[in-house]
């Protein structure tokens, strides 16, 4: 069985041989663990999960069944992007679910942020558990927790992260290959089990997705608005070479409007906020600067762009005081 807590003296993986090391151990570990059984992972595209179903193809193959559950909170193209990867060119066994109204429904008129996130949350894993009701011996669900999520949720800072929250009638066992592992040695055994770079290096994203950038009650016309804004966001920093060198970066819309112009006429309309960071290990965060050119096309694209947005605003804040996400 793989070990449950990261050891004090554990060396920080930074090298392919650190990494190949890392990789053997735990394929040893998930055979010993699954033998001859079925696995069921939650497969969002982003880097942990993704890390984990090129190491459970590694170490079982066939016997690992991806369901990737679209929940109405990605970001734009990602449901189409992880169907492309993965069934086409991993030529994984994967399920895709589009759960948006189901998710959406249930959020309907919902404004505090941990009772959102239960109930994504809570949503997840029934999706999941559907999916493994119509599928033969499944005894495992698999997931992309990793040490920080540990962390955070031990310091209650975190209410939901990856691990547990099964319905009682579900006997599945957990398979977590890297919740020992920082972000940072994620992306290095990522690379070391041959996945692509875009995914490697892909942007973290939490589990409930958008969710967590749409403060306040979700609505479809603001979603909407956090998502084009964010794709504006993404493709201005691949243009501007910051894709892959500035860690994270995202837009949040939240729920309150201001007095704004356009076309002669009064506008009652929200604002667009910015946040842009790096970080080694997510528990420190520092704010990546950007040019006055960049933030004015960024102003200048959005607020033209996308509708109900008359306001951008750059979130110059580090972690602490603040955390990554605005819920």
């Amino acid at each position: 069985m793989a070990m449950d807590r990261r050891p004090d003296d554990m060396v920080r993986i930074t090298t392919p041989e650190l990494a190949d090391a890392f990789i053997a151990e735990q394929i040893e570990a998930l055979r010993s663990q699954i033998g001859d059984r079925k696995v069921l992972l939650a497969l969002s595209g982003g880097v942990d999960s993704s890390v984990v179903a090129a190491m459970l193809i590694k170490a079982v193959g066939d016997q690992l069944v991806c369901v990737h559950v679209n929940h109405g909170l990605l970001r734009k193209g990602e449901p189409e992007q992880v169907i492309e990867v993965f069934r086409n060119q991993m030529k994984a066994n994967l399920i895709y679910v589009d759960a948006t109204d189901r998710f959406l429904d249930k959020l309907a008129g919902v404004t505090d942020p941990e009772t959102k996130r239960k109930i994504i949350g809570g949503e997840f894993i029934e999706v999941f558990a559907e999916e493994a009701r119509k599928l033969d011996g499944i005894e495992f669900l698999a997931q992309g927790t990793i040490w920080p999520d540990i962390l955070e949720s031990e310091a209650g800072i975190k209410a939901h992260h990856n691990a547990g929250g099964l319905p009682e009638d579900m006997q599945f066992e957990l398979v977590e290959p890297v919740k020992i592992l920082f972000k940072d040695e994620v992306r290095v055994v990522g690379e070391r089990l041959g996945l692509p770079a875009g995914m490697v290096y892909r942007q973290p994203f939490p589990g409930p997705g958008l969710g967590v950038r749409c403060p306040g009650a979700i609505t479809r016309d603001r979603l909407e608005a956090v998502r084009e804004s964010d794709a504006i966001l993404r493709e201005e920093f691949a243009k501007n070479g910051l894709e892959g060198k500035v860690w994270q970066y995202f837009t949040v819309v939240p729920d309150f409007k201001s007095t704004g112009v356009k076309d002669g006429k009064r506008t009652f309309d929200w604002p667009c906020i910015i946040r842009a960071i790096n970080t080694t290990d997510v528990m420190e965060v520092t704010v990546e600067h950007l040019s006055n050119e960049l933030i004015d096309h960024l102003v200048s694209r959005i607020i033209s762009e996308v509708p109900g947005i008359n306001r951008v605003l750059f979130d110059y804040t580090p972690k602490p005081p603040a955390t990554v996400e605005y819920e």
